[in-house]
């Protein structure tokens, strides 16, 4: 066995069974290549529906408690984003003085805080999808929407298992 194959071997039967074989490395590549280019296009295009000051990266933010729910610590939410701390109270500086969150003392932890996605932010949110999917509007299709919805859960499922296997 070459040095570069007992790096690459699995340590155990659950890595072995989730180890990309050989030959699949480029299709594996050349997939999320593709999704990285497609979040690159999508993320202009909402960059452009937002407001001076806000970004892709601060409507990530209010998605993210408004999919799933408010009064989450900050620190938890720069996990979800995969940022630090320092850059999550930032964001949610800029977050807060646009009215979109509220942060408040954590009731069970008085040095921890909790943050709340505002009316404001709810209609930002709202307001920033509409205005994106209109821009995305002269380019798709009906049958390009069709497509996209047959895709959606196999994306979600994708989404789902990479998120519960993060690297730490």
């Amino acid at each position: 066995m070459s040095k570069q194959q007992q790096v690459n071997k699995p340590k155990n039967e659950q890595e072995s069974k989730a180890a990309v074989s050989e030959n699949s490395v480029m299709e594996v590549f050349a997939f999320f290549n593709e999704v990285g280019i497609i979040n690159q296009l999508a993320s202009t295009i909402l960059a452009g529906s937002l407001p001076d000051g806000v970004h892709p990266s601060h409507f990530a933010i209010i998605n993210h408690l408004y999919r799933l729910g408010d009064g989450r610590s900050p620190l938890r939410i720069a996990a979800a984003m995969q940022v630090t701390k320092t850059t999550m109270t930032h964001s949610l500086k800029v977050l807060e003085g646009k009215g979109y969150i509220s942060i408040k003392p954590n009731p069970e932890d008085a040095r921890g805080k909790l943050v709340f996605l505002s009316a404001g932010g709810r209609q930002f949110r709202d307001k920033a999808i509409a205005q994106t999917v209109a821009a995305f509007g002269h380019v798709l299709s009906d049958e390009q929407v069709s497509r996209m919805k047959k895709l959606l859960p196999e994306l979600t499922e994708l989404r789902q298992f990479l998120d519960s296997n993060r690297l730490q």
